[in-house]
């Protein structure tokens, strides 16, 4: 059983509950998430297994959608509806200040990661010091917010609904918080929904529900080929000895076959020997030449199928 299910993630849960449900139903122990939703959350949250769990790290780096309710006018220690309110009553801004704060998000910020998150510092994870009422200096990271499209304003009542595309690695929470810091009320997120992750969203996504009335086979036939979130990417076609070669992480020189490829959207590209995904490549080699840059299927891989 090897490939992604895309799980809609309830809320109440963590997406490693998520992981623990589907390694029971399917027996299996490679299995991996693609991007941790907060427990509340709801949402897209692709699930690798068997073999496709060598992509995780691909997965994880694309960009994520989410439709997010933000509610004025309070402060929490989570920077969500869901944590201690620190201070509330906050004075409500008018819809003009606050489409203003809120689009000047857009572009390159930089974010402190919140004390109730699982970025580790020291080999600690800062929500384990929060729990304990440690609170320690962090360093901002560099993010991206893509696209913001607000989708319902409630002025007197301090509540937004707004659409948001973003790099890896953003706390939707914080970009609340730090609207709520720039308008001078305070903000908390009150709802999340990841809509897409990388090429998987809401429309082909499975409830964990429904998963669970499925038997193996059911969930077999549910899976995404490891190379679907790859598609948008050119590809090459290897013989059988140039991918006999790949497959035995022998260094081959691509040029000759790289080079009709477009280069203008990424310099990754797919690998296949015939119908079988070999992996990707980079067309920045370490020596400049194009090179595999991530094994996906070894010989005995390809023995197997």
């Amino acid at each position: 059983m090897n490939g992604i299910l895309n799980v809609y993630k309830p809320a109440g849960m963590t997406s490693h509950d998520v992981v623990a449900i589907l390694r029971r139903l399917t027996r299996m122990k490679r299995i991996g998430h693609t991007g941790t939703l907060d427990p509340m959350a709801t949402g897209v949250l692709p699930v690798c297994l068997g073999k496709a769990t060598r992509i995780v790290e691909f997965l994880s780096s694309e960009d994520k959608a989410y439709r997010c309710t933000m509610s004025l006018g309070k402060v929490s220690d989570t920077q969500d509806i869901w944590g201690e309110v620190t201070l509330s009553g906050g004075q409500l801004p008018t819809a003009e200040a606050l489409r203003e704060a809120l689009m000047s998000m857009v572009g390159e910020i930089r974010q402190i990661p919140p004390m109730y998150s699982a970025v580790k510092v020291g080999g600690r994870k800062l929500y384990e010091l929060a729990r304990e009422g440690i609170e320690i200096e962090r360093e901002a990271r560099i993010r991206w917010i893509r696209s913001i499209e607000i989708l319902s304003l409630d002025e007197n009542q301090g509540i937004v609904e707004f659409n948001v595309v973003c790099s890896k690695g953003t706390y939707i929470r914080t970009l609340c918080h730090d609207v709520g810091l720039r308008l001078g009320c305070g903000a908390v997120m009150s709802s999340l929904e990841r809509t897409a992750s990388g090429t998987f969203t809401l429309e082909n996504a499975i409830t964990l529900e429904a998963i669970e009335t499925m038997d193996k086979a059911a969930i077999k036939a549910a899976l995404h080929s490891i190379d679907a979130p790859f598609r948008h990417l050119p590809s090459i076609q290897v013989d059988e000895r140039v991918g006999r070669l790949l497959m035995n992480g022998v260094k081959t020189d691509l040029t000759r076959l790289t080079q009709s490829l477009d280069r203008t959207d990424s310099d990754q590209f797919r690998i296949y020997q015939g119908s079988v995904f070999i992996g990707l490549g980079t067309l920045k080699g370490p020596d400049g030449k194009p090179v595999l840059e991530k094994l996906l299927m070894s010989g005995d891989d390809h023995a197997d199928i």
